[in-house]
């Protein structure tokens, strides 16, 4: 019996101590140096408390700038990614004709690097000989033409587009997944009582689905959180600071030596999706209780 029990520690033990020398030894620096003034201007780390977090969250309004197109971001693109990947999960499971290949052509953007997408997109986007603004002059919608990536009011918005485009198949891909678990006798039943497309629709298919629209939404919070390689290939942060999130923050700060400043701002990005992550669970698994 004790053997049993000791079996599974000895063959995960590796695992274990790789994890924990790559993934929390690095996360706890990383928290330790957010309280110091580590520079790469001198060979000292002193301890400076909070400075760093007053610096962030009260000092510079910039920074603040930096979390809210952070929230924003992840906020619009997880509902547009949701939403999206749930509408062709259920066109594409309904028995639409070659269901197959557009599963594959949706899901294909997901396996492309950022960097391809990005100057792809740049190229359309540009906005003198970019195809989307050809596109709108040559029919007649001149006044619908911008400087999609340099525009204060467009860079923005146009980036959570193509965020949204390149990620969407994966989420549709896990909807297909959850909606095939899903009983047909669930469907045949509520068809003979009379439920029409929207009475299934919210009756069955989405209490059904929860656990994965939980699992959906905490990927494309965390993800949104995270970002750094669409803001950097497609706008680097600009125009200005228009498009700056926590990440590119980081990187910044990095970049010019300030790596205590770079290490808090990771902190904080850490603790919201922290935050964030444990009262999405909390409520999709109470939704699912009920």
């Amino acid at each position: 019996m004790n053997a049993n029990k000791i079996y599974p520690w000895y063959f995960s033990s590796g695992a274990i101590v790789l994890y924990l020398l790559f993934i929390v030894a690095p996360a706890l620096l990383g928290i330790y140096y957010s309280f110091t003034d580590w520079n790469s201007y001198s060979s000292e780390k002193n301890f400076i408390g909070l400075e760093h977090f007053r610096t962030i969250l009260a000092g510079d309004p910039t920074y603040l700038l930096f979390i809210k197109n952070t929230v924003l971001f992840t906020l619009v693109t997880s509902i547009a990614k949701t939403v999206l990947g749930l509408f062709l999960a259920l066109l594409l499971v309904s028995g639409v004709k070659a269901a197959n290949l557009h599963r594959m052509i949706i899901f294909s953007p997901q396996v492309l690097s950022f960097l391809i997408v990005g100057l792809v997109f740049k190229s359309l986007l540009d906005p003198n000989n970019g195809f989307v603004n050809v596109t709108l002059r040559s029919m007649g919608l001149d006044v619908l033409a911008q400087n999609w990536l340099g525009s204060l009011t467009w860079a923005m918005p146009s980036i959570m587009a193509v965020d949204t485009w390149k990620g969407m198949g994966y989420i549709m891909v896990l909807f297909i997944a959850g909606l095939l678990a899903i009983p047909r006798d669930y469907y045949e039943a509520a068809s003979i009582d009379g439920a029409g497309f929207g009475q299934k629709l919210f009756r069955i298919t989405i209490p059904m689905l929860m656990p994965t629209i939980t699992i959906a939404t905490v990927l494309n919070i965390t993800y949104g959180l995270r970002v750094f390689d669409a803001i950097y290939v497609l706008t680097n942060g600009g125009p200005g600071n228009a498009t700056d999130v926590i990440n590119t923050a980081v990187y910044s700060s990095f970049a010019k030596g300030y790596w205590g400043l770079g290490s808090a701002l990771s902190t904080i990005l850490f603790v919201i999706m922290a935050i964030i992550s444990f009262f999405i669970i909390r409520l999709m698994n109470r939704k699912v209780e009920y």
